[in-house]
């Protein structure tokens, strides 16, 4: 909000106190007062102006408008591992959705594809949880949570969804993400998230998960 629309956020229309000064008055008191007026009121400007700052909204994607350019797909095979998959997006009946199928091979110490986006810093702060539309295979999939504090590749947050054959919503409360390594706080700081991630994980298995939406709530 600019400080000109602000109620009494105008201190230019009062005189500068030097500008009094060389005005000819000769009145210290005067001259003090009206200092203390001009401090305040530039004081009420920086108040209103910060408190004014407008939230970035809370992360909610329906895999609309290019949502190849905010989401990518990573597996095990950046790490050596040998599962296989792919990344697509569709529309049907009018609905968006990522569309994530592959085979999970734990072989050469491998075991996941998934498909994540970066989260905007500051966007977070007073999240709860994640929800997401999704359907699947009848397979156990996971929600990654990655943070500042996540700084190696295997670190991160988890917690598990069953994704059936019928489109559903999931709300997963953030202290369901339980910490990969003991070496990270035991529950993620909400302001601290950075990215989110749909995974097939753990165990051999024919991945097909299909996700509508996903975001905080």
């Amino acid at each position: 909000t600019p400080a000109a629309a602000l109620p009494g956020c105008q201190p230019w229309l009062l005189p500068h106190p030097i500008q009094a000064l060389s005005s000819g008055s000769s009145s210290m008191k005067k001259i003090l007062q009206l200092t203390s007026k001009y401090a305040a009121i530039v004081w009420l400007c920086a108040v209103s102006l910060s408190t004014s700052v407008i939230a970035e909204p809370l992360m909610n994607d329906n895999f609309e408008s290019q949502p190849q350019a905010r989401w990518r797909y990573v597996s095990d095979q950046v790490m050596g591992g040998i599962s296989q998959g792919k990344l697509a997006f569709a529309t049907e009946q009018g609905q968006s959705y990522a569309h994530m199928s592959g085979q999970v091979s734990t072989e050469n110490n491998g075991g996941f594809i998934q498909f994540r986006t970066s989260i905007p810093k500051g966007t977070t702060a007073t999240v709860k949880g994640v929800a997401l539309k999704v359907r699947g295979n009848g397979q156990q999939y996971y929600i990654h949570l990655r943070s500042a504090g996540t700084l190696l590749p295997w670190q991160y947050y988890q917690a598990g969804f069953q994704a059936t054959d019928q489109w559903q919503t999931i709300k997963i409360p953030l202290s369901a993400f339980a910490a990969s390594s003991k070496w990270l706080r035991e529950q993620i700081k909400p302001g601290a998230i950075r990215s989110i991630g749909v995974v097939a994980f753990g165990r051999d298995h024919s991945a097909d998960i299909q996700v509508a939406e996903i975001g905080f709530y």
